[in-house]
């Protein structure tokens, strides 16, 4: 999966900010670090040059390229003033990400200090003991902010699943929501009051296939869904979890078994509410029906080159005005109706949460059906390796404020990590994420996670080879399955 905050390439800054209706944070901030703030921007992570009394932060690339300046000068505006900071590029694809982390922390590397860790594997971490622990670390009163005014379901993804200590402060949750074009939708003859009702009202996926071949038909999209589906971490974890997940199914047997115990829990994927969804995809980027596709879904809904696309590609379609929709995280709309060098104008640009095969009392697993959000999401961890402990101490308690959370919503689209923040009024009132909100708390309300022990990494890898080819038109979807049941079962036997 492509670092699903990243990828931004131009700065396009106008809106309303937390301290003035008519300034921008993001203005304001670049204006403050015109004024005498001192930024620094490290290199990569191997082979970056960086000042040795600097705390070096591991970061998106692209979020450095677009705003590095930007988050070092609201660092310091946060409270990490006086300390010198560098951001370094990471990998932009999750999961080597997660590599890179793995061989750095193993080899005792004390570069970067901190480390921003996907919600997804940090747990991996913790039980490697690759990380710190920030709960000897962090006073009484941090631990205290992060127990009360944190949400905790994100919270629980950092913390020791034995001792519940915490080794990493959440920094913001993501949900993923179903963005459209509302001009073109305009086109077919929906309006303002079919919005509102897809901004909070969940749809079927064949009510949903059915308006969205409507507006391609009507419109200059060359297609209706733009998604990701790329044999990567982000098919296993995401995309295809939501779509399983509202047709009721699950790798290990629903929700309760999500985090374990390795061995001891069944694994379901050979079952026919997983074949069912597969068969769904396979239909929307087949030229036509047959033996592995859904007579009651329309064909051709999607281009068949999701099965090689990640985060940006989706984004770039919808933004291009090929695609009708596109599932994609919260950055993208930041991206497409804020920071684009052409952007789409808000009222132009719909969100919606995601489609769902059943209810949740038709599903045949526990704890799904129903509109399933992937929780994605992002931790700041502590190298324990570091040479500037307390320093990077101070970074992250710069990062718990709510000036930083909001900071970060306005320049970049990240979800507040604060339940109480995200029902303000001054997050209501940022563009262009505010206008959203609505739909991200249904994302919320929705939230999936990704199930992570420590074979998580490698039941992923063959999860997302299975289902890539079962859509892509390689596989048949119960070949897939079945292959699926047999590869889990196996390293979940070995564990």
């Amino acid at each position: 999966m492509n670092i699903i905050e990243q990828y931004m390439s131009d700065k396009h800054s106008h809106g309303k900010g937390k301290n003035d209706s008519s300034v921008s944070r993001r203005t304001f901030v670049k204006a403050a670090g015109a004024s005498g703030a001192t930024v620094s921007l490290a290199g990569c992570i191997y082979g970056g040059e960086s000042s040795s009394d600097a705390v070096t932060v591991g970061m998106d690339p692209n979020l450095i390229d677009a705003v590095g300046e930007e988050v070092v000068q609201l660092l310091a505006d946060s409270g990490a003033d006086g300390i010198d900071i560098e951001l370094q590029a990471g990998d932009e694809d999750t999961g080597d990400r997660r590599d890179t982390y793995t061989n750095l922390l193993q080899a005792g590397e004390s570069q970067p200090d901190l480390l921003l860790m996907d919600n997804g594997w940090v747990n991996v971490f913790i039980q490697r003991g690759h990380i710190a622990n920030l709960s000897d670390e962090l006073d009484d009163d941090d631990l205290s902010t992060v127990q009360d005014e944190y949400f905790e379901s994100f919270t629980a993804t950092a913390r020791h699943p034995d001792s519940d200590d915490l080794y990493g402060v959440p920094i913001f949750p993501d949900y993923p929501t179903m963005q459209y074009r509302k001009d073109y939708a305009r086109e077919a003859g929906y309006g303002e009051s079919d919005f509102d009702e897809w901004a909070t009202e969940p749809m079927t996926w064949q009510e949903w296939a059915e308006v969205t071949e409507e507006i391609v038909a009507a419109s200059d999209a060359s297609y209706g869904l733009a998604t990701q589906w790329d044999a990567y971490e982000g098919t296993s974890c995401c995309t295809w979890n939501e779509v399983m997940s509202s047709f009721g199914g699950a790798y290990f047997g629903g929700r309760d078994n999500l985090f374990g115990t390795v061995g001891d829990r069944p694994v379901t994927v050979d079952e026919p509410e997983f074949i069912e969804g597969l068969r769904m995809m396979r239909t929307f980027v087949a030229d036509e029906h047959g033996e592995d596709t859904l007579d009651e879904y329309p064909t051709g809904i999607a281009t068949p080159d999701i099965t090689s696309w990640q985060e940006e590609d989706a984004r770039e379609a919808i933004l291009g005005g090929e695609a009708v929709m596109q599932r994609n995280w919260p950055y993208a709309i930041n991206q497409n109706t804020e920071v684009a060098k052409d952007p789409i104008p808000v009222e132009d640009y719909g969100a919606m949460p995601i489609p769902y095969g059943v209810t949740k009392d038709e599903a045949a697993q526990p704890g799904t059906g129903g509109s399933t959000a992937a929780l994605g999401g992002w931790h700041m961890t502590l190298n324990p390796n570091s040479q500037h402990t307390e320093d990077a101490i101070e970074v992250i308690r710069a990062m718990m404020t709510d000036d930083f959370n909001l900071g970060m919503f306005d320049l970049y689209g990240w979800i507040p990590p604060k339940p109480n923040l995200f029902d303000t009024q001054e997050a209501a009132e940022i563009e262009p994420m505010g206008n959203y909100l609505d739909t991200l708390r249904v994302a919320g309300e929705n939230a999936m996670p990704r199930p992570v022990t420590l074979v998580w990494p490698n039941e992923s890898t063959r999860i997302a080879e299975e289902v890539n080819a079962a859509v892509a038109g390689d596989k048949r979807p119960e070949d897939a399955a079945a292959d699926l049941q047999g590869g889990l079962e196996e390293i979940e036997a070995d564990g």
